[in-house]
């Protein structure tokens, strides 16, 4: 039972490390990325749609991209869209036929910032992790009654180093991150 526990337990906190990631992965840096505009919603026909739904997005240069609707009616949606988009920066300009994206070059103090954004987010998701934990925690102390309490001592033990771990992956890919956006 305690197995149980933990072993759903890494499951939910390697989700939350993926969603972090993903996350992290929605803050430009110096280059046009087309994960960036993954957290994109279109207004389509009435209803927020995720823009890779949309249209296809190829990288033809470091700080361009090329995104080719599905559906030409799209165009102005996207091109808004990507323009209302916060942390984003973006400029983009459509010729009928494709939406093109040029990202500005980053000053000092923007990249500051966007660390300062990928940090809170990091913190976010530790935040999640410690939910998790929490909520895991809880379920072990119900267990008090089946098993002997040692054996729950040593549940939230492999509990701890879990989170642990998972904490530590979070760090990593925030210096990653970090590095990346300061790089120039």
């Amino acid at each position: 039972m305690i197995a149980d526990v933990l072993a759903e337990t890494t499951s939910r906190m390697t989700r939350a490390v993926e969603a972090a990631k993903e996350d992290f992965a929605t803050v430009r840096t110096g280059r046009a990325n087309p994960q960036m505009f993954q957290k994109v919603m279109v207004d389509y026909y009435g209803s927020p749609t995720p823009l890779a739904q949309l249209a296809s997005m190829a990288n033809p240069e470091a700080r361009s991209l090329v995104i080719t609707p599905y559906d030409k009616s799209a165009l102005k949606a996207i091109e808004q869209a990507i323009r209302d988009m916060p942390n984003l920066g973006a400029n983009p300009t459509n010729d009928g036929n494709i939406v093109r994206v040029t990202m500005p070059e980053l000053t000092a103090e923007r990249r500051k910032e966007y660390v300062k954004l990928v940090r809170t987010k990091g913190e976010d998701a530790k935040v999640h992790l410690r939910g998790i934990r929490r909520k895991s925690k809880d379920e072990l102390d119900a267990l008090k009654s089946d098993v002997g309490e040692d054996e729950i001592s040593r549940g939230e033990k492999e509990l701890d180093a879990i989170t642990r771990q998972h904490v530590d992956l979070i760090d990593d890919a925030l210096k990653r991150k970090e590095t990346e956006l300061l790089e120039v």
